[in-house]
C-alpha cells in the first residue's frame, strides 16, 4: 500500500508518503526543493553519478514510521543540500524548515 499525505510542520506544509513493503517501510518526506527519507536512500549514487542533479536530499536511519523520520538525526546528506545548511546529525524536522 502506498500512503500519501499532506504534512504541516510548523506552518510548513510537505507531502508525507509511506510505501509498505514486505518487511520493511520506504518513508518520504518532501516539498518542492528537497526531502528526507529512510535509510533506503543511496545518498553517495546521488553525490556521484548525479552529481549534475543537485538533489536536495538526506537520509535517517533505524526510522518506521513518518514521525519517527521527522525526528531522527540525518545519517548522510548529499553535498548540494548543504547549500541549505544541512549537515549529518540535524534532526530531519529541522532539515524541512531550512528548505521551507
Amino acid at each position: 500500500m502506498i500512503t500519501v499525505n499532506p504534512l504541516e510542520v510548523e506552518g510548513m506544509f510537505f507531502t508525507a508518503i509511506t510505501v509498505e513493503l514486505p518487511k520493511t517501510n520506504l518513508l518520504m518526506i518532501s516539498n518542492e526543493i528537497g526531502y528526507i527519507m529512510c535509510g533506503a536512500l543511496d545518498v553517495d549514487l546521488l553525490n556521484d553519478k548525479l552529481k549534475d542533479r543537485n538533489v536536495i536530499a538526506a537520509r535517517a536511519v533505524g526510522v518506521k514510521t513518518i514521525d519517527e523520520l521527522l525526528h531522527a538525526p540525518l545519517q548522510k546528506v548529499t553535498d548540494a543540500s548543504k547549500t541549505y545548511g544541512w549537515e549529518v546529525g540535524m534532526i530531519g524536522k529541522d532539515a524541512l524548515i531550512k528548505i521551507s
